[in-house]
């Protein structure tokens, strides 16, 4: 009997361009995660009309409407479980939740850096490796954890700093790099092959020797 696939949603506060590159991989009939809520913090983001254009449910719970952090995190939570969610996945979710929401959705949650964590948490990440004269610079798929981008790393891609590099041209060309690595970490944890186990990510036996080229791709 084949494996159910893992439901989940994607929360999005702008374009969406990552959860275009997640929906259109889902669409792929052995993909193991099915797409079924994207949500949003800002009712007029972009990428909620992909969304619907897609079949995809969608829900716009505008955080300016909520009198503090909790109020809104409860309120999407509810959202998360009404629609049986199992795996939620944050696609340039311009928010901070509370410590009570990740630990509720602990192991259950991730995200896309654009940076090769550990280095250059935060945001501005490109003007940050440019400052620091890093010669690689890339993106980060980890799960969240209370603390900002410290949590346990699922896949990176790495991309060589150019001479003449700015930031805009840095950021571009790992955009590029996101949009390939992200639907390969969702597939990892959605088909049970990479998982949390005591702060650590965890990988079937396969994925090194078959996909150890994805979790560092650099070009």
């Amino acid at each position: 009997m084949p494996r159910a696939k893992t439901r989940v949603a994607i929360l999005i506060s702008g374009r969406g361009s990552n959860m275009v590159s997640l929906i259109e991989a889902a669409t792929a009939p052995d993909y193991p995660a099915e797409i079924v809520l994207v949500a949003s913090n800002r009712p007029e983001a972009g990428g909620l009309a992909h969304a619907e254009g897609a079949g995809i449910a969608t829900r716009a719970l505008d955080h300016r409407a909520y009198p503090d952090r909790a109020s809104f995190d409860a309120a999407l939570n509810a959202e998360l479980e009404a629609a049986g969610i199992e795996l939620v996945v944050l696609a340039g979710f311009m928010r901070i939740f509370s410590a009570g929401f990740v630990e509720a959705w602990a192991g259950r949650m991730i995200n896309i850096h654009p940076s090769l964590l550990p280095l250059f948490r935060g945001v501005h990440t490109h003007e940050q490796a440019l400052a620091a004269g890093v010669r690689l610079h890339g993106c980060t798929v980890h799960y969240v954890v209370p603390e900002l981008d410290a949590g346990p790393i699922v896949a990176q891609a790495a991309v060589p700093v150019l001479p003449g590099d700015d930031a805009d041209s840095l950021a571009a060309r790992i955009l590029v790099q996101e949009h390939r690595l992200y639907p390969r970490a969702l597939a990892l944890i959605a088909g049970g092959r990479a998982r949390l186990e005591d702060g650590r990510v965890i990988f079937a036996e396969d994925v090194a020797a078959a996909e150890g080229a994805l979790l560092s791709l650099s070009e």
